[in-house]
């Protein structure tokens, strides 16, 4: 037996060396905290960390924070950046390979690295040099580190140089995060409008009727059930369909909100920002204070810094502070196009043009590179879904005006008045923001270009050819849609305004409203206001939009059904619980997976329809909860799904199927509490790659509170990405949070520093802490 001891001896020998060799090639890859590095920075700059590693910067100038925070963000998140960088120039082929060579192919028809460039050459000197200044931050900042960061190890790659366009690609990799559906959604409208007659394709696709919260107070009324017979579309039986996921939410969001002076102690305004993004490891932003002189004034400004960027793009400066969430409005159109007999023109106002072949060549990790063909037109790319006809995508982000940097002019801003004047001149996916000053003011506006439209209908494809529509440049900022001198404000990717302001902007495929009039309701619930009280919106998990569907499913749990279907304790479990989206809470896993197994049976048809026309139903523009509410208030028999006799036996299988699929999944419902459901998956994107230490990577598989229709908003993957609350002059009480940590390297002392707190719902001070770590930047020589 003494062989299998030398044997396992070995083994352990083995896995102990290997266990070590890897720890020391990523002990070499962490950043040095502490000490002094010379550099080629025009004057000497501290770059301080607390214990959480929130950087402070503290330089000469503009620039010189511009290279310190460059440099920190190169240290800590150098992969992450590169990611973003690819990710909108098609270029992620170059680091993975094959695997994502179809991605490449798809995001190369946007042509971002070249828009990128010509951006750069349109921009200001100054701007550009402080680009450049990031630029070299972030270079000297890489090469700092004594061997290239972990992933690339992992990879076997090299880690290219950052350029200044990169800065660029990563705002237009926000645009592709921000405004992603692309054609689909009006595409998958285009062909309901074409399957439906009028009525029905106005009702199935109309506003919520309950849950509107617009800043102006406008409504927009229901669609009435029609009185003509339910179309026979919707009542096709045995329709294969692969997905039939509905629209639910605009799951890229976020809530923002504000509340003015004369609501607080200090008399200073407070806004509340947690922007909703998918959340992996690490986190989306980077919390850093940039501290700099400028014509002999201090310059201060704290918040979340976008690594591969300069900016502050959400925090304070003192005086104001400012926020976002996504406008989801209409920032896109299809045009139809009309093709010669040949296929190789397009016709426009001026008669057949040949369409445009433009030749790409995709860099390939292990293979040789692969040229690509693109098509387009004057208007965009020629896109196509399925085996439909061609279009050509109409997007802002394809125009000069869709990326600067004017959002880093926020940071010397002092007033709401001054904000709101700025915001229609920086280029940016089209945000609401809110904006708060020390003087105690709040207001709203559309930060980013509004395209001046002249079409038929902005939700479906239309013909541009004969020029009677197309785009007409855009609107001046004085006649973009702004707000101010209100004492509450919030906005939550539902509509903000209507009437004349609402015709600029559309509907991009809106929130169905709940959440933004939950945080509507808890503003005005609040008599006086503080930085915690805001906090607690942010917190609030209660389940209001639920609330009416509970009620249905106890109604459709009457004794006689109960009984002969042994749902005693599932009916339990509804009463005594579903209140909360929390994760020790059985009856709201169970009343919310009634509701979309109803929706789903409902309209199951709808969604195998639009999948054989090469659509999805969840790229339909509006959720379905209006329509379906409206259904089962009036229980008309032919507006039955089919296979079904009448509307108590659809309630009753929507019952029995979704109780099944909770019970095959999860074992029992005891079992099926929210939590077991909302289980956290915040991963490292290479850590399926790695055999059996992969897992280290990620945050734990924690159960979480919170879901989509409220405030807390919080899906496996997909959340807060954040919480802010400051008052700018109060910093000192404000607070920030965010998932994972600061350090993307998992030696870091930060990688999961916040995460714990930013889990168990702990409010972080909104500036740094007590300096702990100072590394100092000098100049060369």
């Amino acid at each position: 037996m003494n062989w299998w001891k030398w044997l396992l001896s070995v083994l352990v020998l083995l896995l102990t060396l290997s266990a070590a060799a890897i720890y020391s090639l990523l002990y070499l890859s962490l950043p040095d905290y502490n000490g002094t590095l010379s550099s080629s920075i025009n004057n000497t700059a501290r770059l301080e960390r607390d214990a959480l590693g929130y950087l402070s910067v503290h330089a000469a100038n503009r620039n010189d924070a511009a290279f310190a925070l460059g440099f920190a963000h190169a240290q800590e998140r150098f992969f992450q950046m590169d990611i973003l960088r690819r990710n909108a120039a098609g270029e992620l082929a170059e680091l993975f390979g094959e695997r994502a060579l179809n991605a490449d192919k798809n995001l190369r028809k946007h042509r971002f690295r070249q828009r990128a460039r010509q951006a750069l050459a349109a921009l200001p000197d100054n701007q550009r040099q402080l680009l450049s200044n990031y630029r070299l931050g972030v270079n000297e900042g890489l090469t700092a580190l004594s061997i290239k960061p972990f992933e690339y190890l992992l990879l076997g790659q090299r880690p290219a140089s950052w350029q200044d366009e990169d800065s660029f690609l990563v705002i237009y990799s926000m645009y592709l995060d921000l405004q992603s559906r692309l054609g689909r959604d009006d595409y998958a409208m285009t062909v309901l409008k074409q399957a439906l007659p009028g009525d029905w394709y106005q009702f199935l696709q109309q506003h919520s009727d309950v849950w509107q919260a617009a800043l102006d107070g406008s409504r927009i009324e229901p669609v009435n059930l029609p009185e003509s017979d339910y179309p026979s579309l919707l009542r096709q039986p045995d329709m294969a369909c692969n997905n039939c996921l509905l629209m639910d939410s605009a799951d890229i969001g976020s809530n923002n909100f504000a509340v003015a002076g004369s609501l607080t102690s200090h008399g200073s305004a407070i806004l509340a920002d947690d922007m909703h993004l998918g959340i992996r490891v690490p986190g989306t932003w980077y919390k850093a204070q940039l501290n700099w002189r400028e014509n002999g004034n201090m310059h201060t400004v704290t918040g979340l810094t976008l690594p591969g960027t300069p900016a502050v793009v959400a925090g304070s400066n003192g005086a104001l502070a400012w926020g976002f969430t996504n406008s989801t409005a209409d920032w896109h159109d299809l045009v139809a196009l009309t093709l010669s007999e040949d296929g190789k023109r397009y016709l426009t106002p001026d008669g057949y043009k040949p369409l445009i072949n433009v030749y790409e060549t995709i860099k390939i990790a292990g293979q040789a590179d692969q040229t690509i063909e693109l098509t387009e037109t004057q208007w965009g790319p020629v896109v196509q879904f399925g085996d439909s006809p061609l279009y050509a995508l109409r997007w802002v982000a394809y125009d000069d005006i869709a990326v600067n940097f004017r959002l880093m002019q926020l940071e010397q801003t002092q007033t709401v008045e001054q904000a709101l004047q700025l915001a229609p001149k920086v280029g940016v996916p089209a945000q609401n923001l809110l904006v708060a000053d020390s003087r105690g003011d709040i207001g709203w506006s559309i930060i980013g270009p509004i395209p001046k439209r002249q079409l038929n209908d902005f939700d479906t494809a239309q013909d541009w050819s004969d020029g009677s529509q197309g785009w007409l440049g855009y609107y001046s900022p004085e006649q973009q849609p702004q707000l101010s001198g209100s004492e509450r404000l919030w906005t939550a990717n539902a509509r903000m305004i209507g009437g004349e302001a609402y015709q600029l902007i559309g509907n991009g495929g809106y929130d169905l409203g709940a959440r933004g009039w939950q945080i509507h309701q808890g503003l005005t619930a609040l008599q006086h206001a503080d930085e915690q009280a805001l906090h607690q919106i942010q917190l609030d998990n209660r389940a209001l939009m639920l609330q009416r569907w509970r009620d249905l499913l106890l109604e459709v749990l009457d004794s006689e059904t109960v009984e002969q279907h042994q749902l005693q304790s599932y009916r339990q479990y509804i009463v005594s619980s579903s209140q909360r989206a929390a994760v020790d809470d059985v009856g709201y896993s169970l009343v919310r997976a009634f509701r979309l197994q109803l929706l789903q049976l409902q309209f199951a048809p709808l969604s195998a329809y639009l999948e054989q026309h090469g659509a999805r139903s969840q790229d339909l523009k509006y959720p379905l909860e209006a329509p379906m509410w409206q259904l089962l208030q009036h229980r008309r028999p032919d507006t039955l799904p089919p296979g079904f006799s009448d509307w108590p036996a659809l309630l009753l299988a929507a019952v029995l199927q979704s109780k099944t699929e909770l019970e095959q999944q999860y074992g029992s419902l005891a079992q099926s509490n929210w939590g077991a459901l909302n289980e956290a998956r915040i991963q490292h994107p290479l850590a399926s790659a790695i055999p059996l230490l992969g897992d280290w990577l990620n945050m734990p598989a924690t159960p979480m509170n919170g879901d989509r229709h409220m405030p807390r908003v919080q899906l496996p993957g997909f959340g807060q990405s954040e919480r802010m609350v400051v008052a700018p002059g109060q910093e000192q009480l404000g607070i920030l949070t965010i998932p994972a940590g600061q350090s993307g390297h998992p030696l870091s002392p930060f990688y999961r520093a916040d995460h714990q707190y930013w889990l168990n719902e702990v409010a972080l001070p909104f500036l740094p802490g007590e300096k702990k770590y100072q590394l100092l930047l000098t100049p060369q020589g």
